[in-house]
């Protein structure tokens, strides 16, 4: 288990963050047309898989612009955007800030955020994210981690967008 702040209050995450090295275990989540999607789905490309406690948020919604618009002219990498709120929600905001990625949601089930380390157990986000950034490979091998210590920053870009 790890634990992470928001608003400096020590919270407690379910699962375990993944590690450089580890393969990246799949999902089943909605995307903005309510079509379940997987890990598979997104085959010979890396993904840089973010989690957001919502969207909806102004840090949320920043740091998503912010890699949005550093990768946009990159080839074979693909953006996915996890958090709990509806594909509407999510779809209405993505236009609205024009964000180049693909939103997923964990509505139908949490299973996702618990293996991968970032399903926030108590406290008012109690259900959703922890804010976190994983780089998958083209074979879903963890390149780069960081779950966010707290939850209401950004998350390190140079340091991610160094590597690639």
């Amino acid at each position: 288990m790890s634990t992470v702040t928001f608003q400096g209050t020590p919270i407690q995450l379910q699962g375990h963050f993944l590690k450089t090295g580890q393969v990246a275990p799949d999902f089943h989540l909605m995307d903005q047309n309510l079509k379940e999607k997987t890990l598979h789905d997104f085959p010979r490309q890396k993904k840089l898989l973010l989690t957001v406690p919502s969207l909806d948020t102004p840090v949320c919604s920043l740091s998503t612009k912010k890699f949005s618009q550093a990768l946009q002219t990159k080839k074979n990498i693909t953006i996915l955007v996890v958090s709990a709120d509806l594909p509407f929600a999510q779809k209405r905001v993505c236009g609205a800030e024009a964000l180049q990625v693909t939103s997923l949601s964990m509505m139908k089930d949490k299973s996702f955020a618990k293996d991968y380390g970032v399903l926030i157990q108590e406290g008012p986000l109690a259900g959703l994210c922890a804010r976190s950034v994983l780089l998958l490979d083209e074979d879903n091998l963890v390149l780069y981690g960081e779950l966010v210590k707290e939850i209401t920053l950004e998350p390190n870009y140079e340091q991610v967008l160094a590597l690639l």
